[in-house]
């Protein structure tokens, strides 16, 4: 499977914005599914996961209770919905698939072995 990132862009803190990665050539609904974000200058970042099933999610702290990870079977995507968006939110984030189990994903990005290209995601103060 190919993943293609979409729906960054430009918003004011406060502000919401939903990014999607789709599938392309297989099912996504194989996969554990995961979002990273990095900043300029700094390292790569776990900001979510969702198992393959959907039945298990995982949020990093620094964006629990403001973003939701979800999958979107019809449109063979996975969405990262980001509300309360904060300036240090401000990132490229990437989407990546693995076949390993969600535990497993979490536990080390190394097995993370599809990823997709970025989007931008900017938050104004």
């Amino acid at each position: 499977v190919q993943l293609q990132a979409s729906g960054g862009g430009s918003v004011q803190a406060g502000g919401s914005l939903r990014v999607s990665c789709t599938g392309v050539g297989r099912a996504l609904s194989s996969y554990a599914v995961a979002w990273l974000r990095q900043a300029p200058g700094e390292g790569r970042d776990f900001v979510a996961a969702i198992s393959w099933d959907g039945g298990m999610t995982y949020y990093a702290d620094s964006v629990k209770g403001r973003f939701s990870i979800s999958r979107d079977g019809a449109n063979n995507a996975v969405h990262l919905k980001m509300n309360s968006l904060r300036p240090e939110d401000t990132a490229t984030y990437y989407c990546a698939a693995s076949d390993r189990s969600l535990s497993t994903i979490i536990r080390d990005q190394n097995y993370l072995e599809i990823w997709g290209r970025g989007t931008l995601v900017t938050v104004s103060s």
